[in-house]
């Protein structure tokens, strides 16, 4: 893994360097997993992000906006009242492990001063952010309980006693004789990757690699050169892209032999690297119902149109009832009661047939041939409403597409107005809070970028929002983008005359936040606003359009961060 304990030893170094003796002056927790601070030091405003993620535990500085929950959480309101306003003492890791303790002096209610330390763990699935008294090593809360049930060797419950994790019993890497090295790695069962790896602390395989394939010749040498490199913290903030991944470390790593970009600081680094993808998963814990409750209502008017169709199917048969209908009447004469059919000569039958006509013992000559017209009028009635039951169904179905498609690209900002156009519509229950009527008057955000020539562009990242675009912002001379026959984004040049560069980088944004984001050479419609309508009744962001071209492109995510503005 790329967040080693050597990793979080350069970490520590670059928050402890900024951080100590800083105030912390605001605590939120974007997610589940997320603890947000925001520290004032030597004259300046810093953003710690800490993560306890399965997949993406970190800490560094960010310089992303994370949105704030409307409700602070236990912990939060927790944290809140023990670190508010309180102090960084110091900032240190725990040997070469990823665990990081931020000693914090703060008061306590009666104004006494008081000691707490904020424990980060790093250790996958493991991961957890504590908070204990540190005078007497207690714990009074976490960011996720461990019962004993879980872990009765290390329980992890406020009021517990907070134990280390175990150590491993490992060798410090920066004080190691050759000897000693050469025994380790001679003596070792397992290749010299996964011996540097077993035996000395720290160290990723990631980093055992790159020690191995320098140290052919001198393995001892190699892995000296490389430890003092990050003992005097010669760092090289790097996240190197390989054919099918990504991968970030503090040191250069040439055995990768992959395309490289360097950045000024871990943070900066980290902050490229995780962002996008802890946004996605914060979206997707909390878009998890939405996305269930679409999904069943697009599954349930799939078969609802199914049936549909199959009643258009017999409506088909509503000549035929006719014509038994009429050849009844005209065989009158033939007909008794009690009869269960007839066969009569088909008049319109040009080479002269029969046909056999079922009969209901019960009902006389007269009242057979008028069940037969009732019948056929029934069957002739249904056709309109059947065809616009499949309309109104299939445009619904466009619609949840639309939805579905909006939550996959959406921020946590994004999916708080889908829960509100959903509840709106009638998909879910409204909140009856103070806060969500509150919300609910905010004004509209969009998303804006900055084309390469220099124009604004704008984009709807839900229906609201496109709406809002669309119909109220843009000018009816500004050219709007939308992915043809797709779900997708509204995209707006805020420009009278965009060169074609920014028409083609539109393209590509709306093609990008649309569904056909893993596809190429995607059509993408565009037209002036003033050709754009909004039909009466129609679902949010429905529009229809006429005068349009069409240009063919294929998604950029890096285009698009590029153009983030």
């Amino acid at each position: 893994m790329s967040f080693d304990g050597l990793f979080t030893g350069a970490m520590t170094n670059e928050i402890a360097s900024k951080l100590t003796t800083g105030r912390i002056s605001k605590i939120v927790q974007p997610s589940n997993f997320e603890v947000l601070l925001t520290v004032r030091a030597n004259g300046a405003n810093y953003k710690l992000i800490l993560s306890a993620h399965p997949s993406y535990a970190r800490f560094h500085f960010t310089n992303q906006n994370y949105d704030t929950p409307s409700e602070p959480s236990m912990f939060t309101m927790l944290l809140r009242k023990h670190l508010n306003g309180g102090f960084i003492e110091s900032i240190t890791q725990l040997d070469h492990e990823r665990i990081v303790h931020i000693k914090v002096r703060s008061r306590n209610e009666i104004g006494d001063e008081q000691y707490r330390t904020l424990i980060i763990e790093l250790m996958g699935r493991h991961s957890n952010i504590i908070l204990i008294d540190e005078e007497r090593q207690i714990i009074l809360d976490s960011i996720k309980h461990v019962p004993m049930a879980v872990n009765r060797h290390r329980i992890i419950q406020p009021g517990a006693t907070y134990i280390s994790p175990p150590k491993q019993e490992k060798h410090d890497p920066f004080h190691i004789s050759k000897e000693e090295f050469n025994q380790i790695i001679h003596q070792s069962e397992e290749s010299p990757s996964q011996a540097i790896v077993q035996h000395f602390s720290g160290i990723s395989p990631l980093l055992a690699s790159e020690i191995v394939y320098n140290g052919k010749e001198n393995m001892y040498d190699a892995f000296k050169t490389i430890m003092n490199e990050i003992q005097f913290e010669q760092v090289t903030p790097s996240l190197f892209r390989l054919e099918s991944r990504e991968l970030f470390y503090f040191i250069n790593l040439p055995y990768l032999q992959a395309e490289q970009t360097v950045f000024s600081s871990l943070s900066e680094l980290l902050d490229v690297y995780y962002f996008g993808k802890a946004e996605r998963d914060r979206v997707k814990q909390q878009s998890g119902d939405l996305e269930k409750l679409l999904q069943n209502e697009l599954t349930k008017n799939k078969k609802k149109i199914k049936k549909l169709r199959k009643s258009l199917e017999d409506t088909d048969k509503a000549d035929k009832i006719q014509l038994q209908g009429e050849l009844l009447t005209a065989n009158m004469f033939a007909l008794q009661k009690g009869m269960k059919e007839i066969e009569v000569v088909n008049y319109y039958d040009e080479n002269g047939g029969t046909m056999v006509i079922p009969l209901s013992p019960l009902k006389t000559p007269s009242e057979n041939a008028q069940t037969y017209f009732t019948k056929y009028t029934k069957l002739k009635n249904s056709v309109a409403h059947i065809e616009e039951q499949i309309k109104l169904t299939t445009e619904e179905n466009v619609y949840l597409e639309t939805v579905i498609q909006q939550i996959e690209s959406a921020s946590p900002r994004d999916l708080e107005e889908i829960r509100e156009e959903l509840a709106e519509t009638g998909y879910i229950r409204k909140k009856k809070s103070k806060k969500a009527q509150k919300s609910n008057k905010q004004k509209v955000t969009l998303d804006e970028y900055i084309s390469s020539t220099g124009e604004q562009l704008l984009v709807g990242k839900n229906n609201k929002q496109n709406d809002y675009l669309t119909n109220k912002l843009a000018s009816r001379d500004e050219l709007w983008f939308h992915t043809k026959d797709i779900p997708g984004s509204h995209v707006v040049i805020r420009a009278k005359n965009p060169s074609e560069t920014a028409i083609k980088e539109a393209a590509i944004i709306a093609a990008y936040f649309s569904k056909a984001r893993q596809s190429s050479s995607v059509p993408v419609d565009y037209t002036e606003i003033r050709h754009v309508k909004k039909p009466n009744g129609s679902k949010p962001g429905f529009v229809i359009y006429e005068q349009n071209n069409t240009v063919y492109v294929t998604p950029d995510e890096e285009l698009v961060l590029k153009l983030k503005k």
